[in-house]
């Protein structure tokens, strides 16, 4: 497995100056693996000692009444970066969401693969997070499954553009519009947890569309064997959480 010392966006967004201290470098298996991140720093305890982590095996539903969510995207994913964790997309201005009354805006798109929450059970082999930010600095994540069937056009404008490597990027020209990831009907499941990668910072809006997005066998290969790894958090205990839909 390749192993490199590179934090993701979120994780930034999250820990603020203590990212820029020195951190242990994370995996997805052996010493390095999710069982282990809770004890690899003092700033990553969350990841052990968190009531609120994510992912979760999506069920024992509470039936609500949701607002819809106001999502404006536009052309803003810029490049493609391999994260040595992740696949990203990393966003320019003009793509925001609008939740719980605030406006956060998006700092970037990344890959699981296999795909990290399961719904009832079921899990998918590739998961997409759309990761925003307030001006307060607290986050929401809206998460898209992917089941295999037709290609997905927006992952096949990304996928020419794979970095070769750990650390390395691409740019995508004009920019992407990221509402290609998101399904028509953008009725979604909503739940508090955390980032799911380290610190694991809980206070996390998750908002999960229902309904799962279609990519092709071959890219989601592509997405798989760019990146060397699985890189899916095993799902966490809801605990007395309640997952709303």
């Amino acid at each position: 497995m390749r192993r490199r010392a590179f934090v993701c966006l979120a994780c930034q967004a999250v820990a603020g100056a203590a990212i820029a201290q020195p951190h242990p470098e994370f995996g997805y298996s052996g010493a390095q693996g999710p069982g282990n991140w809770g004890a690899m720093s003092e700033h990553w305890r969350t990841c052990s000692a968190g009531v609120n982590q994510s992912p979760i095996d999506l069920g024992r539903f509470i039936e609500a009444t949701l607002p819809p969510l106001r999502i404006n995207y536009g052309p803003s994913g810029r490049e493609v970066t391999h994260t040595g964790h992740a696949i990203q997309v990393n966003s320019g201005p003009g793509s925001t969401l609008e939740v719980d009354g605030l406006t956060f805006r998006l700092l970037q798109f990344h890959f699981h693969a296999p795909g990290e929450h399961h719904l009832e059970g079921r899990a998918f082999p590739l998961e997409a997070h759309l990761v925003h930010q307030n001006e307060a600095g607290e986050l929401a994540v809206i998460g898209v499954f992917f089941e295999v069937g037709a290609p997905n056009d927006l992952l096949g404008l990304v996928i020419p553009s794979l970095p070769a490597g750990p650390g390395q990027q691409r740019p995508l020209g004009s920019g992407l519009t990221p509402a290609g990831l998101l399904p028509a009907d953008r009725d979604y499941i909503r739940y508090a947890g955390s980032l799911t990668t380290p610190p694991c910072s809980e206070g996390v809006r998750w908002l999960v569309m229902k309904r799962p997005m279609t990519a092709s066998s071959a890219q989601i290969a592509a997405l798989s064997d760019a990146l060397g790894f699985a890189n899916n958090r095993p799902t966490q205990p809801i605990r007395a959480r309640p997952v709303l839909r």
